[in-house]
């Protein structure tokens, strides 16, 4: 990745339409801060993987295990910051315990995503 500096101004002039509409536009902080969390669990290629095979189909751990493998305990892990951040469920059937992604947002960030990354 080659790196290039931003390009800046060459004066001190405030734009005060601008601004005001920026301020009203604005999210609280607080739901900054948890946008910005949200997007640190995207961070991870392992969740990333995860989610793209939950995409495909609900999995239980093992499935997801020799899916992309790694160990039980891993995925488990992974999980785990997954369902805090509340990007996939799970729903029990017997001794099995089987995971999904939690709803149709998680399918739209990852088309979305791809696009972005896909355009030249």
């Amino acid at each position: 990745m080659i790196k290039t500096a931003a390009e800046k101004c060459d004066c001190d002039v405030i734009h005060e339409d601008v601004m005001e509409l920026v301020r009203l536009k604005m999210p609280r902080e607080e739901s900054l801060l948890d946008l910005a969390e949200l997007f640190k669990v995207f961070g991870d290629s392992t969740r990333v993987r995860i989610l793209w095979a939950l995409d495909t189909h609900e999995m239980c751990t093992c499935d997801l295990a020799f899916a992309l493998n790694m160990t039980q305990s891993a995925i488990s892990h992974q999980l785990r910051v997954l369902k805090q951040a509340k990007l996939v469920k799970n729903r029990r059937e017997g001794k099995i315990v089987y995971y999904s992604l939690a709803d149709d947002h998680v399918r739209t960030i990852f088309d979305q995503g791809m696009e972005h990354i896909s355009e030249a």
